[in-house]
């Protein structure tokens, strides 16, 4: 999530950002926006992330910039990816331009939180989510049905939903897999759906589960591997097992995976003890806490875990309030 301006003497000539990977980076949008090439020599341009310096899927935005005979560069933070890391802003002084980093630094390394954690901490950001009712429950002791049980409002799950579109995967664990059945897409949002990730151990959940379904790319962690009783008697397509040890640090090797699946933000959906399994681990950068009109007085608790509350807001007589790992 990157952007550009070019400004020639006070007033903006060109702007752009970056619309999905494997496209135009928002330097080259920025750079032919501009109307009139031949101001581009006086101009400065702004980018909130350091320029590329390497070939991938699209050339060197330091190269054009260099090339557009840009002689001013201010830069919002370094980028943290090997492969760029500095090495596109020695590019630029090297061909002679001036170049100041650090602008605004804090508020563009928020907008890409995900990928700095990534690249940084070889991780992706983690997001824990629950809803509990008013005397602090996540579910109630029992289920009569195998269905969820709602807390909150509708215009609350539709939200969760709309969070899902936004992250590139979510995980629950088996006992929510099993009571729930849940499907973990976005068919209550307009917007792509999340790579599934489910913890089963031993291989518990039903074959008939909608997780089976082969609608999503979907990793289940497990203990070991699949035998021909633990698996669809049909193969599922993008159906994927990895195995890790459930006797040791169970979220750091979670995040292993994820890291080694590509994949850099997670919303940690339930139940208790996964969501509590990554608090006690330390392996969380934020909480979304909704609190619903309910009341259960017995049941399971909601997760024990302290951080700093960043925000909190009404969402139709539910409240929601989000925390950060301080």
């Amino acid at each position: 999530m990157v952007g550009s301006v070019l400004v020639h003497e006070d007033k903006i000539i060109g702007e752009g950002w970056h619309h999905k990977a494997g496209e135009p980076h928002a330097e080259v949008n920025a750079i032919r926006s501009v109307e009139n090439e031949f101001l581009l020599k006086k101009a400065t341009i702004y980018v909130s992330l350091e320029p590329c310096s390497h070939y991938g899927k699209t050339p060197p935005c330091s190269d054009l910039i260099i090339t557009s005979g840009i002689k001013k560069v201010i830069i919002g933070t370094v980028d943290p990816f090997a492969k760029v890391q500095g090495k596109g802003i020695k590019k630029l002084l090297d061909a002679g331009c001036e170049v100041r980093v650090g602008v605004l630094e804090e508020e563009c390394k928020k907008l890409n939180k995900r990928f700095f954690t990534y690249h940084e901490k070889k991780r992706p950001f983690i997001i824990l989510k629950w809803a509990q009712t008013e005397d602090g429950f996540i579910a109630p002791e029992t289920r009569s049905e195998r269905k969820p049980v709602w807390i909150t409002n509708s215009n609350s799950n539709q939200l969760v939903h709309k969070w899902r579109s936004e992250e590139q995967a979510i995980l629950v664990g088996t006992t929510t897999a099993i009571a729930d059945n849940p499907k973990l897409n976005t068919r209550l949002w307009d917007g792509p759906d999340p790579v599934r990730i489910i913890l089963d151990r031993n291989f518990k959940i039903p074959q008939d589960s909608s997780i089976f379904d082969g609608s999503l790319k979907t990793i289940i962690i497990c203990g070991g591997k699949p035998v021909n009783n633990s698996v669809p008697n049909d193969p599922v397509p993008k159906l994927v097992y990895a195995e890790i040890d459930f006797e040791k640090n169970i979220a750091d090797q979670i995040c292993k995976v994820l890291y080694q699946h590509e994949i850099q933000s997670v919303i940690i959906e339930g139940g208790t003890r996964t969501l509590q399994t990554f608090i006690d681990a330390g392996l969380w950068d934020e909480a979304r806490v909704f609190t619903g009109k309910v009341q259960f007085r017995s049941g399971l608790k909601a997760p024990d875990f302290n951080g700093l509350l960043v925000e909190e807001k009404t969402a139709t007589q539910d409240i929601l309030k989000i925390y950060k790992n301080d």
